[in-house]
């Protein structure tokens, strides 16, 4: 990993510690932290108001996500599924809901803050079938095939290495296994410099794949079945998407190295 690159991703790790700091120990103690909203776009009020009422107030307060990639995963019971960069744990709780007892919800999150509220909240609910980890979405600290569907909420466009993504993505998939996330996603006429006028990488914006080079990405990493929906707007030209592809049940040699189809995106100078 390059200079900036290691840079860019401690920026999100300051970031993303301070959110969950400040979900924790904001708001009074009779009505809970106060949201960490940073428009109408992200957040929360994506989720549908009996989904928050069900949930600790301080796993509300922590979402910073695009969409509710909960509700588009179409998760069944007996179910493992993986969020990726699951911060204070909503998706996380909400899956383990919708899996049951017979199945298995896994958080990945490389923020020792938001690891600890998330471990927080889950005490909070209840939720004994939950496990989160700590690491980075470009090496997973699972075994391949062991997953029946990877969700992931606006948390990929902050990868400055999304090939590897898509390749662990892949990789830990049981074959038939699904993709179900949302994520930022910007029209195909934006250049790379055009994306970072209108947004930090931080606020999910800079670091974003247009929607021909998403796909290209899925296609590259042996995904099939990919479809790209945009939901609405968050910047000129910048979309929220749901994100849906498919494992094949009979992968292709050589599907999931993340090199056979390189991104033309190139994320090093969005930034700068």
């Amino acid at each position: 990993m390059n200079d900036q690159s290691t840079d860019l991703r401690e920026t999100v790790r300051e970031r993303y510690a301070a959110a969950a700091v400040q979900a924790t120990e904001g708001g009074t103690a009779c009505c809970g932290p106060q949201a960490i909203e940073v428009d109408d776009n992200f957040g929360s009020t994506l989720y549908a108001a009996d989904e928050r009422e069900s949930l600790p107030a301080e796993a509300i307060a922590a979402s910073l996500g695009c969409g509710n990639p909960t509700a588009v995963a179409d998760l069944r019971e007996g179910e493992r599924v993986l969020d990726l960069g699951s911060g204070g744990g909503i998706d996380v709780l909400l899956s383990a809901r919708r899996v049951g007892a017979s199945g298995k919800a896994y958080g990945l999150d490389m923020t020792e803050e938001m690891l600890a509220l998330a471990l927080a909240n889950q005490r909070k609910a209840g939720a004994t079938n939950v496990e989160f980890l700590k690491g980075t979405i470009e090496a997973i600290p699972l075994p391949a095939n062991t997953i029946d569907v990877v969700i992931s909420n606006c948390v990929i466009n902050l990868s400055t290495d999304k090939p590897a993504v898509f390749a662990e993505m892949f990789r830990v998939l049981a074959p038939g296994g699904r993709v179900g996330i949302s994520d930022v996603v910007a029209d195909d006429t934006l250049t790379p410099e055009q994306r970072a006028e209108r947004g930090d990488y931080v606020g999910c914006i800079a670091g974003a794949l247009s929607f021909a080079e998403y796909r290209q990405g899925l296609v590259g990493a042996g995904f099939t079945d990919i479809e790209l929906s945009p939901t609405h707007t968050v910047a000129d030209g910048m979309h929220s998407a749901i994100v849906r592809a498919v494992k094949p049940t009979t992968a292709p040699a050589g599907a999931g190295s993340g090199a056979a189809l390189p991104l033309a995106h190139d994320n090093s100078g969005c930034c700068s």
